[in-house]
């Protein structure tokens, strides 16, 4: 259920599902055990606060959100981000609408891209070892397409275009509350 009309604070007053910390499987329990208590209509506040973690967690709670959205169209689930919503927390925040998504003052969020880590060893025969360099050349392939669908979800409904999240994501886009708000990242700020 999407409502265009900005929520007053005191509907934020005792969230749904509170969740805080690394974005990791463990968040993701929790986060899941919340939601499978959480009513069978209504508003359901998701309230986070994180420093990142793990993008494909973020992504599991995020599709979560668009199934029970989907499957129980009298619930309104509404993202509140408080204090800090970086990386993976920025991830999950991209599945709400964006006239579901609210910020306390204050709050930052930070956009980059995804990172990767990793060494290549080649060796043995040719053929093989031009198999791992296209293995490697996928997997970083994939990794740029689910990034930027996320950024898409992002700045979908915003003044933000892609080509501006893909010139500012490589070196840590922070994004003040009240700016988000300006760029229609987000539909209010508490």
């Amino acid at each position: 259920m999407t409502d265009t009309v900005t929520l007053a604070a005191e509907r934020f007053r005792a969230p749904t599902i509170l969740l805080s910390g690394g974005v990791d499987y463990m968040m993701y329990s929790n986060f899941r055990q919340q939601l499978d208590a959480a009513p069978g209509e209504g508003l359901i506040v998701v309230e986070l606060t994180t420093l990142g973690g793990d993008p494909e967690v973020a992504r599991m709670m995020g599709e979560d959100i668009r199934f029970h959205s989907d499957m129980k169209p009298a619930r309104r689930f509404v993202f509140l981000g408080k204090a800090a919503i970086y990386s993976a927390g920025t991830t999950f925040m991209s599945f709400f609408a964006r006239e579901n998504r609210y910020l306390t003052r204050g709050t930052r969020l930070m956009v980059h891209e995804r990172l990767l880590t990793k060494t290549l060893q080649i060796a043995g025969p040719l053929t093989n070892c031009v198999a791992t360099v296209k293995a490697t050349l996928h997997e970083i392939e994939a990794s740029i397409a689910i990034q930027n669908e996320g950024f898409e979800n992002l700045v979908r409904g915003s003044m933000v275009t892609m080509a501006d999240v893909l010139q500012r994501a490589p070196e840590n886009w922070y994004i003040e509350a009240n700016e988000a708000l300006d760029l229609g990242l987000v539909q209010g700020v508490l």
